[in-house]
């Protein structure tokens, strides 16, 4: 974590502000939870504090006013599309299949980054082979249930040990604010890619770019190697 993103009051970097405010441009909101800490840590910046959220080294954002909140009694997470076992599953389910749990950073496509964050729950190849993927499956679409953000992957991609259906953060609970009860986390890429509030996954033929890939950010978001960017890869 550098030291912008370290402390409560600590000035904002130039970076930072100009990333934010073009994210903010483009229909950003900020949790609504989290505003009014948020506003008060930010107070100096003046006007942007409405699009420059920061907590704990996290900046939350949402492309929605709000999000429904989801509890372990109502929340289920729809597997389906080119599958042999479409599942609906609860948070209960996910526990009893096999548990991964990592320590990886997390990195924003706008320069900051959250080092070694602890991650448990399903990773998805294992989640995958529980609802039997269709050998003619070729990506995977992820669909948030706040009604409007979704990300896809290869399948390739999706294979990948080190993305993960995240139920845990931190030792604990993955929070509403965080993208909770569960979220997506692909560590080998731009956190646009892991996508919050994780509702629904869907086995398809082709990737099917994404809400900001539709609006010009890469597909294939590996850190230090998409969007211009030369970051040192998690």
């Amino acid at each position: 974590m550098n030291e912008e993103e370290a402390t409560e009051g600590t000035p904002v970097g130039r970076r930072i502000v100009l990333g934010m405010l073009g994210l903010g441009a483009a229909g950003v909101a900020v949790g609504a939870t989290l505003q009014d800490g948020v506003s008060r840590a930010l107070a100096p910046v003046g006007t942007i504090q409405n699009v420059l959220p920061a907590a704990g080294g996290f900046r939350y954002y949402s492309v929605t006013p709000s999000v429904d909140r989801r509890t372990a009694a109502s929340y289920r997470l729809r597997v389906g599309g080119m599958v042999r076992r479409p599942q609906a599953f609860r948070m209960a389910d996910l526990a009893r299949l096999r548990q991964t749990s990592l320590t990886r950073d997390f990195q924003c496509v706008t320069g900051w980054r959250v080092e070694d964050v602890r991650w448990a729950g399903v990773a998805l190849p294992d989640l995958l082979d529980a609802v039997g993927v269709s050998p003619r499956a070729r990506a995977v679409r992820f669909t948030s249930f706040d009604g409007v953000y979704t990300e896809s992957l290869t399948l390739e991609q999706a294979r990948r040990r080190d993305v993960l259906v995240a139920t845990q953060m931190e030792g604990g609970p993955v929070t509403h604010d965080h993208g909770g009860p569960t979220r997506l986390y692909v560590a080998p890429m731009y956190a646009y890619k892991s996508l919050k509030w994780l509702g629904g996954i869907e086995l398809t033929d082709e990737v099917e770019p994404g809400y900001w890939e539709k609006r010009g950010y890469d597909v294939d978001a590996w850190v230090g190697r998409s969007n211009g960017r030369d970051d040192v890869p998690t």
